[in-house]
């Protein structure tokens, strides 16, 4: 019964990643602005930062965070890793979603799923054991994620501008894809091994931050030019940055989907993020206007088949059999880096022996909630409306039921983990 209301947990944890992963890429549309894609993943990582800092400090407190993480100290070069294959993964999605747009660019890139299925078989013993209805579940899922994929790969190149800005953008996604779905890696690493996902967030950042740092200076013309395109796009920089918010929360509940049912199941199920973003392209920003029936027909077909295979492979709950091979891939990292087995076993039922150890939020974590909160203050002050057309009343919808998506999700980590 404990497994199955994890389970129930996780997929809670994965629907609600899908909804807040898909309002992040909507202010990715600047690029129809003429802003340069390493600009834009540039202000979205620094949403990104100050939303990783924030929300871990304020849930857990950062004395919390630091027990945490000195624990399982190795962990924290996975978790830098993960920084910087998220950081060119997302600056490949401007580039797709420059080239394909948005409703299309979402699905090609969420082959991360096939991807996150893999290595978990591989690496991390899931599936292993599982049953027929399970792997039928699982590979027919991933069948139906392939084929949406080639589908809308096929309308995208009679859809856009050109073949080759149409390649672009598909290379793009699907190489986003790749760097996403290997990503997971050290996400499982680290929750086999009793890590808290706020504590890996919080060190991912860093990884982050300094690789789109340094893509802006290369491929940007350096310091100077970086600094010049950044104060041009000041009255976007807030849009950015909500993005970037966005975009940790739904990262956060991925991370904690991925901890309790595993990356084959959670990613897939976290990938519904393709249909927010289908609706924010499509209703939001009208990108399926002045396309052929056809073309429309396919990209909807294409991206409900994907959302179908999702759902196929995010609802076969791992069997006993399964939960065995978990347990033995626990038990090497156990013996690998000499850590205590009953404690990751307490961790991956949704208990942490550091709950009760005291910590409490410090002056420091309510100044750094405060430095956040004047950032965006200033930023907002500064926002000008963009030049790109906007539909007000489906942005008040998909607002709406984002936020309905937080209000649960979030309570039910509480009411069931405090967080852990």
């Amino acid at each position: 019964m404990k497994s199955r209301s994890l389970h129930r947990l996780g997929v809670a944890c994965g629907l609600a990643a899908g909804a807040w992963l898909g309002a992040a890429e909507a202010p990715n549309k600047l690029v129809a602005a003429g802003f340069s894609p390493f600009l834009i993943s540039l202000g979205m990582v620094a949403g990104v930062f100050l939303g990783r800092w924030t929300l871990p400090a304020m849930l857990k407190g950062s004395a919390y965070l630091i027990s945490d993480i000195r624990r399982t100290p190795h962990l924290s070069v996975w978790a830098i890793l993960a920084g910087v294959l998220w950081a060119v993964a997302n600056t490949l999605t401007v580039f797709a979603i420059k080239n394909v747009g948005l409703s299309i660019a979402f699905p090609l890139w969420n082959t991360n799923s096939i991807i996150g299925l893999l290595w978990g078989w591989l690496l991390f013993g899931e599936l292993r054991g599982a049953g027929r209805a399970q792997w039928t579940k699982v590979l027919g899922g991933a069948v139906a994620i392939m084929s949406g994929a080639v589908i809308l790969a096929y309308a995208s190149t009679t859809s856009a501008a050109s073949s080759r800005s149409a390649g672009i953008g598909i290379l793009a996604a699907l190489g986003a894809g790749l760097l996403w779905g290997t990503m997971y890696i050290p996400y499982r690493k680290a929750y086999l091994s009793g890590m808290n996902p706020l504590s890996f967030v919080t060190i991912f950042t860093f990884g982050e931050l300094a690789t789109v740092l340094s893509l802006a200076l290369i491929f940007d013309g350096g310091y100077q030019s970086v600094l010049a395109e950044l104060r041009q796009a000041r009255p976007a920089l807030f849009w950015l940055l909500l993005g970037g918010f966005c975009w940790v929360l739904g990262d956060l509940f991925q991370q904690y989907a991925a901890k309790y049912i595993g990356i084959s199941r959670g990613i897939p199920l976290s990938n519904t993020n393709q249909l927010w973003g289908l609706a924010w392209g499509a209703l939001v920003f009208g990108e399926s206007s002045g396309t052929g029936a056809f073309v429309r027909l396919m990209t909807i077909g294409g991206s409900l088949l994907m959302v179908a295979g999702a759902a196929a492979v995010s609802f076969a709950e791992a069997p006993d059999a399964e939960n065995a091979a978990r347990k033995r891939a626990m038990e090497r990292e156990s013996r690998r880096y000499g850590l205590d087995l009953a404690r990751l076993e307490a961790s991956i039922e949704g208990e942490d022996s550091l709950e009760h150890a005291g910590h409490r939020r410090s002056l420091l974590d309510w100044l750094v909630a405060v430095a956040a909160a004047a950032i965006f203050l200033w930023a907002g002050i500064l926002a000008r409306p963009q030049p790109v057309a906007v539909d007000p009343a489906w942005i008040f919808v998909l607002v709406l039921a984002t936020l309905g998506t937080l209000a649960g999700g979030g309570f039910l980590l509480w009411r069931r983990t405090r967080f852990s």
